[in-house]
């Protein structure tokens, strides 16, 4: 009897299942969105597009080089599920018409349009260039909210430093950023060229009392060629030495930071700044080595444009 029953209401579950009716059965999509875009033929483009669905309107940033030809453009344009698009992918189309615009139009499945705007932005890397080496900045210390912390030119400190080959050696240094191309990702990448001066120095980062090796604290860009990578949606370009160590730093523009505790940092040109790693010293707060070995916290490259 018990078996009997059971089959009974398996029975009665699937005929009710089979008469149920499907709730999206007949309902068509009104989605009538640009998802993505790609660029094809000889344009680089840089990263995905932005796309501002209240206004309609999607934004593609094109790396310009020799010959970049904004007349024969291709795209292939992700719609919304089962929404078409007009004109259709594939074709070569001309954006220089109307200041690097062209207009779509996508039709939803259940048949309502709506007209997009797609734009070519023109890019140029600006990182790119001769640069020389201003200034070795350090903001360290422990407790900066009770006097400890510093904002400190390395070359202010000559004598925690060694004589020959300590910051000063790199003040004759310049840097070139030559480009190379796109990661997959959307990054600008190229090589640069940290050059030793005249004196044909780098400075070697040895803390002098008591003997400490902080290179590994402040060779953050590689001597001689390494590779770098422009990350734009954070602002970071990320050096690369020949054994894939990475060093990442923000690159910015004139401007003051203001750090706090009274304390700030001015950038007269432009600089490197590297996020520094350390441990609170309470035991030797207010010191040179508190500040430059146990408890660095920011460290600018302050860089100048050649001509």
């Amino acid at each position: 009897m018990k078996s009997t029953f059971l089959y009974i209401s398996l029975l009665a579950i699937l005929l009710l299942n089979a008469c149920a009716k499907d709730p999206f059965k007949g309902v068509e999509s009104n989605e009538r969105s640009i998802e993505a875009i790609t660029l094809g033929g000889d344009l680089v483009q840089i990263g995905p597009a932005t796309i501002d669905r209240t206004a309609a309107k999607a934004s593609v940033k094109v790396l310009v080089q020799p010959n970049t030809d904004f007349s024969k453009v291709v795209a292939q344009v992700q719609t919304s599920y089962k929404a078409n698009i007009s004109p259709a992918n594939g074709q070569q189309l001309d954006f220089t018409a109307n200041n690097n615009q062209y207009k779509f139009t996508i039709t939803s499945e259940a048949g309502s349009k709506r007209d997009w705007t797609v734009e070519i932005i023109p890019f140029t890397e600006t990182i790119l260039g001769k640069y020389s080496i201003q200034n070795l900045v350090v903001y360290g210390g422990t407790g900066p909210e009770y006097g400890g912390g510093g904002v400190m030119k390395m070359t202010d400190k000559p004598w925690v430093w060694p004589t020959t080959g300590g910051p000063a050696a790199e003040l004759d240094n310049t840097l070139e950023f030559t480009f190379t191309g796109i990661t997959p990702d959307g990054k600008t990448t190229g090589k640069v060229v940290n050059s030793a001066g005249a004196d044909g120095l780098y400075a070697n980062f040895l803390f002098t009392n008591p003997a400490t090796d902080v290179n590994n604290l402040y060779r953050v860009i590689p001597k001689g060629e390494s590779t770098w990578e422009r990350d734009y949606s954070n602002n970071t370009v990320t050096f690369i030495d020949a054994n894939g160590k990475r060093t990442t730093a923000l690159f910015s523009g004139a401007r003051t930071i203001d750090l706090g505790n009274g304390l700030s940092k001015t950038i007269a040109n432009s600089a490197f700044e590297f996020t520094l790693s350390g441990v609170d010293d309470w035991g030797n707060i207010y010191s040179d080595f508190d500040k430059f070995v146990k408890r660095p916290r920011k460290f600018w490259v302050d860089v100048k444009t050649q001509p």
